[in-house]
C-alpha cells in the first residue's frame, strides 16, 4: 500500500507493507487524515519517531467484528495493553506499554489502510461528514480541559495561540459558558473566531490582563513564558504545547504566585463526536487545503506555511 513513511531524515510517499495483524484490532481502510502540529514537530526529531505519520483519521472498517464492518469510524490514538495497573483503573491514555498512533512505535494513518484496535474505534453519525469526523481527535484533545478542570459558567479564560488546536479549545470552552478571549498572530485565523462570537485579540496588541485560566496552545517553545506572565496568581495554565526544542523555563514564578500547571493530551471521544453531531463545534471553518495521498509531502509542506490551518490528505 502507498504511505507517508518518515525515515528520521524526510517523509516521503511509498510503498509500504499493508499493517500486521495483532489481537483485538481492526484495519481501516482509511478516507481521510488531518495533518497536525505534532507531526510537522515528528520530522523535526520530536519522539525520535520512525515510521507512517498521521493519527487524525476517518475510515471505514474492512477487517473487524461485525458490528463494525463497513462502518465509518474514527481511532483513539493510543494503543493500550489493557492489563496494567494503570490500565485497570482507566488510564488507558497513560499505559506504560502504549503504542501511539503514528508517534511511538505504531504505523499511522497517512495510509491506505491503517489497524486499530477495536477498542479505540468510535463509529461516525450518519449525519456527520467525513470533512467533520476527521477533526474528533483533535476536538477530544479540546474537551479534555474539561476532564481534568472545572470550568464554570461565566469564568474567565484566555487561550494563546489560534492554530487548529487554539480555535477548538476557544469553542470548547465557550460551549460551557466561560468568557473567552484568543490571542494570535493571523488575522485570518481571528477573523474565524470573530465570527464565531469568540473575543480575540492580535498578539502584537496583548497586553496581559491576568487571567484564572490561560491555555497555552501556541506550538512555540516560548509558549509557557507568556502564559506565566498572563495568568494570575493561584490560577491555572494548561499546557496543550508539544515541540521538538527544548525550553528553559523559570520556575520561580510558578512558585511564587502558586499558579497550579495542568499537563493536557489527548480526550474523550463521545462529547467529541456529539459535538460534531449537533453542530455546536464548527470545523468546517478551520480547512485549509485537501491534497491526495500522493502528495502528501506537500501537504506537510503547506501545513508547516505560515497562517495554515488544518490540511487534510484524501486517502481513499
Amino acid at each position: 500500500m502507498r504511505a507517508l513513511y518518515f525515515d528520521g531524515e524526510a517523509a516521503r510517499v511509498q510503498s509500504v507493507p499493508e499493517p500486521e495483524d495483532f489481537p483485538d484490532s481492526a484495519l481501516v481502510r482509511v478516507s481521510l487524515a488531518g495533518v497536525c502540529d505534532t507531526d510537522l514537530q515528528l520530522v523535526k526529531g520530536y519522539m525520535d519517531f520512525r515510521g507512517v505519520l498521521g493519527h487524525e483519521f476517518v475510515g471505514t472498517v474492512c477487517e473487524g467484528p461485525g458490528e463494525l464492518l463497513d462502518r465509518r469510524v474514527v481511532g483513539e490514538i493510543n494503543f493500550a495493553c489493557r492489563s496494567c495497573a494503570f490500565c485497570e483503573t482507566g488510564l488507558e491514555r497513560h499505559c506504560p506499554n502504549r503504542r501511539v498512533m503514528g508517534i511511538l512505535d505504531a504505523d499511522g494513518a497517512f495510509a491506505e489502510y491503517v489497524r486499530v484496535p477495536v477498542a479505540n474505534l468510535h463509529p461516525v453519525p450518519e449525519s456527520v461528514t467525513d470533512e467533520a469526523a476527521v477533526f474528533a481527535e483533535p476536538l477530544a484533545a479540546a474537551f479534555e480541559i474539561l476532564e481534568q478542570i472545572d470550568v464554570p459558567a461565566g469564568s474567565d479564560c484566555l487561550v494563546l495561540g489560534d492554530g487548529k488546536l487554539g480555535l477548538l479549545i476557544a469553542q470548547v470552552l465557550r460551549s460551557v459558558g466561560a468568557r473567552v478571549r484568543l490571542v494570535g498572530k493571523h488575522r485570518e485565523k481571528l477573523a474565524i473566531a470573530h465570527r464565531l462570537g469568540i473575543e480575540t485579540i492580535a498578539h502584537e496588541d496583548h497586553r496581559p490582563e491576568p487571567t484564572s485560566l490561560v491555555v497555552e496552545a501556541t506550538g512555540r517553545s516560548d509558549g509557557f513564558d507568556r502564559a506565566i506572565a498572563a495568568v494570575k496568581p493561584r490560577g491555572t495554565i494548561v499546557l496543550k504545547t508539544t515541540v521538538a526544542a527544548h525550553a528553559e523555563i523559570d520556575l520561580a514564578p510558578l512558585v511564587i504566585n502558586e499558579i497550579q500547571v495542568v499537563g493536557s493530551r489527548c480526550g474523550p471521544f463521545p462529547p467529541a463526536m456529539r459535538a460534531l453531531e449537533n453542530g455546536s463545534v464548527d470545523v468546517a471553518s478551520l480547512i485549509h487545503e485537501r491534497v491526495g495521498l500522493a502528495d502528501a509531502q506537500e501537504a506537510l509542506r503547506i501545513a508547516a506555511s505560515p497562517g495554515a490551518l488544518k490540511v487534510l490528505i484524501e486517502a481513499g
